[in-house]
């Protein structure tokens, strides 16, 4: 299996000598590899350690690709045409001129599917690129002939659980079959885009490094880029320093660039949230040398999502200390489209995008925030994502939690504050704890309050009506 050819090498990244690594051929096996000892199934699945650390190599450039018209779609009502090529203006406004949206990919098998490849293509955009998906099937290679698309994405499932089990195949067959459909599209002109299904369940060595090696060498001799989309199709990928394969996030970076020859722009993360660990497995693919990291929107996707795009926008901004041109403030423009248009109820805890993300019930937190709202809030919320703070009224929010909403549903500034010793604050409060005392258990509503206000300041309400400042309720 292993030929040790050790000779050496100047390493361009470190500088330094290094031995060439090891050459891994398919082991094709007679029985699927399951480890069984990692995922039990009858039981909760379990993350070994062996203590090997594989260095952090960061490349130049990161950026994300999104599945939102692909994977996003197979997880909830589909989009309407037009609803799609919203989505799409939005997807480009986010990613900014640079392309941090660099491309996002569509299903070609329905007459609406082509009509919003169509509509979207139309817009000319050069971000993000619009790519498509098939099966390692001849009948869906004929698909692309009807389009002007420069990449596709094919499904390349890579573990044993699907070779074996769902393929009913041996690993020769499939690997034989996925060269002879990468073949028809480099004949074709088209980028292959490989998509690794499942590979936290691969035999890493004895089929994903194989196969990843034939394909380099196919791209070198077609003089045509093939990605390989690295797939944690059931969110059981890892990060814990030491853990081993195939869970580890970054032994398998590693290991697809090292023993692989992929280079960091052919490679590209797509991670499920099964385990809570779609954003952090995604981070750390960037960190250890995958360029891309596949998101949808608001994370939607089979079962517990995909990685959410406005997630790693954030992830980007934290870990290089810029957004390379992003315009964060469309992550909201997105909430509200999902909310209003399409009906979306999203949880009102969601990061970024949910009704409370940057609202607080607790009194002694909204007293800081009317100090210094850098004490409570995670950054100028209303300056990046156009979302100003807010407070909700509960029987926790006592009298600084009602002095805050005032002031803040109110927009008072300066001397023009309602302190919490105001004596109108001290009747809502009589008030909100009355209504919990009878037996209440949902919040007090903006417009209860509103109305509250009305009763108990009636010039700061008439003063706000009269000068014709429209008065915001978020219920």
């Amino acid at each position: 299996m292993v030929q040790n050819q050790n000779p050496l090498k100047k390493n361009v990244r470190t500088n330094r000598l290094h031995s060439m690594p090891d050459e891994y051929n398919l082991v094709d096996v007679s029985s699927p590899k399951l480890y069984k000892n990692i995922f039990p199934y009858s039981e909760v699945p379990t993350i070994p350690f062996n203590d090997r650390i594989v260095p952090m190599h960061t490349p130049s450039e990161v950026w994300i690709t999104d599945t939102s018209f692909r994977d996003g779609q197979q997880a909830r009502a589909p989009y309407t045409v037009d609803q799609i090529v919203a989505l799409y203006k939005m997807l480009n406004r986010l990613g900014g001129e640079n392309g941090m949206i660099r491309q996002t990919e569509f299903f070609l098998y329905t007459d609406k599917d082509k009509k919003a490849v169509t509509a979207c293509k139309e817009l000319d955009y050069k971000f993000p690129e619009i790519t498509a998906w098939i099966r390692a099937a001849a009948s869906d290679v004929k698909l692309l002939k009807q389009f002007d698309i420069p990449e596709a994405g094919v499904l390349t499932s890579i573990s044993d659980y699907h070779i074996f089990k769902k393929m009913k195949m041996t690993r020769r067959e499939a690997f034989d079959q996925y060269c002879g459909i990468i073949k028809d599209l480099l004949s074709m002109g088209i980028r292959p885009r490989c998509h690794f299904e499942d590979i936290t369940r691969a035999d890493i060595y004895g089929f994903v490094i194989p196969f990843a090696k034939e394909l380099m060498n196919l791209s070198k001799e077609a003089n045509i880029p093939i990605k390989i989309r690295i797939c944690d199709t059931m969110g059981l990928g890892v990060t814990y320093p030491g853990t081993s394969l195939p869970r580890c996030v970054q032994g398998i970076i590693y290991a697809l660039g090292e023993y692989g020859g992929v280079p960091p722009e052919m490679m590209e993360w797509h991670g499920h949230n099964d385990f809570y660990k779609s954003v952090i497995n995604a981070g750390t693919a960037w960190l250890y040398g995958c360029a891309a990291v596949n998101c949808s929107l608001l994370g939607i996707g089979e079962r517990t999502g995909n990685t959410p795009v406005e997630a790693m926008a954030f992830e980007y901004a934290q870990l290089f200390g810029h957004t390379n041109g992003m315009d964060l403030s469309v992550i909201t423009e997105v909430k509200q489209f999902f909310e209003n248009e399409l009906h979306e109820k999203l949880p009102s805890n969601l990061p970024f995008v949910g009704k409370d993300f940057n609202t607080t019930r607790a009194g002694i937190h909204a007293d800081g925030l009317m100090k210094d709202e850098e004490i409570y809030n995670i950054f100028d919320t209303k300056a990046i994502l156009n979302r100003p703070f807010e407070v909700a009224i509960t029987d926790k929010s006592g009298l600084s939690g009602i002095s805050a909403w005032i002031n803040v549903y109110f927009a008072l500034k300066g001397i023009d504050m309602i302190s919490k010793d105001h004596e109108a604050v001290r009747k809502l409060n009589d008030w909100v704890k009355t209504e919990y005392d009878n037996g209440r258990i949902t919040i007090i509503s903006d417009t209860e309050m509103i109305e509250k206000v009305k009763e108990f300041i009636p010039d700061l309400y008439n003063k706000k009506v009269n000068i014709g400042q429209y008065i915001y309720v978020k219920d």
